[in-house]
């Protein structure tokens, strides 16, 4: 035990020199912290700086009783981090205040997605307003991590959750690019940001009123109604030869529903799950996707929706799936009750 508490300190300095070479962190900002077994969590300490940290920096904290160990008081974000710990699976937590992130954002609620880098691995990014330089409302970044594994806090930086702390920080990088690129072509071209796929927001011939619990059959069955009679899904699949069978599951439930595609039309709809792809959600991430707040392919690189099936494959048809998950949000839908079946 003791030498894996070891190991993990040693990963905690390593990421925060990795963070301030990559001019993600400065001076005392920012704050690391790494989950060990039993409830207790280490984290960077108050005032420690990252590009520089020792052994003693990191301060082990019990999260049920908030008790720590030694004499360095741990960073002032630790309630934020305990949160995040008591509400995800997550190992680490990267908090850093990158500049071009806080820049943009500081004048920007939004990041228009330039490179197909940006809408598959970051999707639409949260922002959540901060006031002070200590988060005072956890309970508000906790919810916009359920949608994003990373979050912008407005004003003051960005929080990152993941597994290990190289996805975490993929994450941050990406992010940072991202927002970069966006800056950059700006200057080459003085108008409003441009969306990646704007085509995609094609007008629909038809639309549903009708309201159905979510995830019932009568559910799928209106989204695949609207889906097939889209112009553009048309079109693209059949350029793109979109003929494949996707299915999608409620985790802990038997309830799956597989699209048999066919040129871009979706041909047939069974109810089972035998299929070279598999989405499996929790209702709680079905319910965010089908209220388009959450983007499939960014809920599946982040690890909040399993894919059985490589997800390179699946990207090919990038461009009409995104179409897809803007009909999703045009169906109306309920909380399913206890006895829905199928």
């Amino acid at each position: 035990m003791f030498n894996q508490e070891k190991k993990s300190r040693k990963k905690i300095i390593n990421i925060g020199k990795r963070l301030y070479q990559r001019n993600l962190a400065v001076a005392s900002s920012g704050n690391i912290s790494l989950k060990l077994p039993d409830q207790k969590v280490l984290i960077t300490g108050a005032q420690t700086q990252l590009a520089d940290l020792q052994p003693s920096d990191i301060v082990k904290v019990d999260i049920t009783s908030n008790k720590t160990e030694g004499q360095t008081a741990p960073s002032s974000e630790l309630p934020l981090h305990s949160l995040v710990y008591k509400n995800f699976e997550s190992k680490v937590v990267l908090h850093c205040h990158p500049p071009l992130i806080n820049g943009y954002f500081a004048v920007n609620q939004k990041l228009k997605a330039l490179s197909f880098e940006t809408r598959f691995y970051l999707g639409d990014v949260p922002v959540v307003k901060q006031d002070t330089p200590t988060v005072t409302n956890p309970d508000e970044v906790i919810e916009a991590l359920k949608l994003s594994n990373i979050v912008v806090l407005k004003n003051h930086g960005v929080i990152a959750i993941a597994d290990d702390f190289l996805k975490a920080l993929a994450l941050v990088e990406t992010l940072e690019e991202a927002v970069k690129t966006a800056v950059v072509a700006k200057i080459f071209k003085n108008e409003k940001d441009q969306d990646l796929n704007p085509e995609t927001k094609s007008k629909q011939k038809k639309q549903n009123t009708k309201e159905y619990p979510m995830f019932s059959k009568g559910h799928i069955e209106a989204i695949v109604d609207l889906v097939n009679q889209d112009d553009f899904i048309a079109e693209k699949g059949k350029e793109l030869d979109l003929t494949v069978k996707l299915a999608i599951k409620l985790s802990g439930e038997d309830k799956a529903y597989k699209f048999i595609w066919d040129q871009g039309k979706i041909k047939e709809l069974q109810f089972d799950a035998e299929a070279p792809f598999v989405i499996t959600a929790s209702a709680d991430i079905w319910r965010e996707v089908f209220l388009g707040q959450l983007d499939p392919f960014v809920a599946v690189t982040q690890g909040k929706m399993s894919l059985d099936g490589q997800l390179g494959q699946l990207s090919r048809w990038y461009v009409p799936f995104s179409r897809l998950f803007e009909i999703f949000k045009q169906v109306k839908f309920k909380e399913p009750e206890q006895d829905a079946r199928i």
